[in-house]
């Protein structure tokens, strides 16, 4: 059986997926993904692109990423990185030379008496 740690894949320059993309362990993005895209670890390289709705635990953006992202930890945006659109993350981190055009909503870790998961949807 495998270690989460070992589960890598590459969405390789000049690859473009449109659809619906479901991933577990680290993905790594040189090309273009459009659509919709859950993950645990993403890191859009610096040529890479996301088109897309995401929710996933980390995200590290050193490429294109225009979308709603729901990272329920860690959203970093690297100095090559350019992110747009709506942000909904625990912990946010933008380093120098990163340019961002988003909304954001930051969210903390709730106590353990209340109720599990950072993320709930409210029924209309």
């Amino acid at each position: 059986m495998k270690n989460k740690s070992d589960e890598f894949s590459i969405i390789d320059k000049e690859l473009t997926v449109d659809g619906t993309l479901s991933t577990k362990g680290r993905l790594v993005i040189k090309g273009v993904v459009k659509g919709t895209l859950v993950g645990e670890n993403v890191v859009i390289a610096e040529k890479g692109a996301v088109f897309a709705d995401t929710k996933v635990n980390n995200i590290t953006i050193g490429g294109t990423f225009e979308g709603e992202v729901r990272a329920s930890n860690e959203l970093i945006v690297l100095p090559t990185g350019n992110c747009s659109g709506k942000i909904v993350c625990k912990d946010f981190i933008v380093e120098a030379g990163g340019i961002l055009n988003a909304q954001v909503s930051c969210i903390k870790a709730k106590d353990s008496k209340t109720k599990k998961g950072l993320f709930r949807l409210k029924k209309k």
